[in-house]
Formats: C-alpha cells, structure tokens, sequence
C-alpha cells in the first residue's frame, strides 16, 4: 500500500486566518439549521452568491419541524422567496425555476403552481405567492391570511397588515381563478371590509 503523499506542516504563525471568517461560519451554520436545505451544497452556494452579491440570502427567519425527508413547500420557504424576490414585480419563469430549486422545494408542485396561474415567460410575482399560499391551506381566508402573514412589514405575532388596496387586489385575483365565488361575493367581501 502506498503511502500518502506529504502535505506540509505549518506552525499556528504561518496560518492567518481572516479575522471575519469565525463570524461568517457562525451565520452560514445559524441560517443552514433554521433553513434546514435539502440540497445542502447547492442552497449554500445559493448564500455565499447572495452574500456576495448584496442580496438576501435564502434563510429561513426561524426553524420549522418537517415531517421528514421529502420536498415540501412551508410557509418559511415561501417566506424566504419572498424576501428574494420582492424587489420585482415579475420575475422570469427559469429564475423563479433556480430559486426554488436552491430551497430544494418540489418541483411537481411549481409546475402545478405555474400552470394554475397560466404562467409562461414572465411570472407576475405576488400573484404566483398568492397561488403557492393557496397550495398551503386548505381554503381561501387560511391561504390569504397567510399571504398577509408572508407581505406584512408588522412583526411576527402581530397583526399582519397589508395595505388595502393590495389585498383587494389579491383577494380578487385568488377569488377569479378558485373559479366557484361570484362576483357578487367578491364585492360583498370587499364591500365589508372597506
């Protein structure tokens, strides 16, 4: 058996470590337990890019108990989306594709996602959120009411407000494509909370 090349010796002087690297691998490792990847190499390369590129990292804000191994969409994934995608009003499909993948999230349910919402080219953003909320919960109040916890710029716990005129906007979007409330419903809905 052949023995292993030499590798040279170095002395604790010789090694300079970067004094932000400790720093740096203490958030990297934070932000992979609360995030919990399923491709660990690719989301890590995914933060170190945004990192370096000024953006925001795909990080959880906090840890969410999976119910195992497999792919599953969670409302801090959609959270962590958001948060990387919300300076764009649209967002290109092969981009939203990267990201997701990054957050190793299913892709059966993307295609499902994108063809509900008719969407080709170019994704129009909150509306392709509101749909992925609606994939969550079970009717239309739970996945808006998520969609207002994931928009809100109140503090988690809080009261999760939006501005009205974009949760008419929403509201109305999500009602259309469900395809079983009447307008009448709508405006009524609308109408109250107005």
């Amino acid at each position: 058996m052949p023995l292993p090349a030499k590798e040279p010796m170095y002395s604790a002087e010789q090694i300079k470590i970067p004094p932000a690297l400790p720093d740096i691998l203490k958030q990297f490792t934070k932000a992979a337990i609360r995030t919990q990847p399923g491709d660990l190499l690719s989301w890590s390369a995914a933060y170190f890019d945004a990192l370096s590129s000024g953006l925001a990292p795909p990080v959880k804000n906090r840890f969410e108990q999976s119910s195992g191994d497999e792919k599953v969409i969670t409302p801090g994934l959609l959270a962590v989306l958001h948060k990387q995608i919300r300076s764009h009003e649209t967002v290109q499909v092969e981009d939203l594709k990267t990201k997701w993948e990054q957050l190793s999230l299913p892709n059966d349910r993307l295609q499902e996602i994108l063809r509900l919402g008719n969407f080709v080219a170019d994704v129009k953003w909150l509306n392709f959120l509101s749909l992925a909320c609606t994939s969550l919960e079970g009717n239309l109040t739970d996945a808006v009411t998520l969609l207002c916890k994931i928009l809100t710029k109140d503090p988690e716990g809080g009261p999760a407000r939006i501005a009205y005129d974009l949760f008419k906007q929403l509201y109305t979007y999500l009602a259309e494509v469900d395809g079983n409330i009447t307008q009448e419903h709508i405006e009524s809905v609308l109408a109250y909370l107005d």
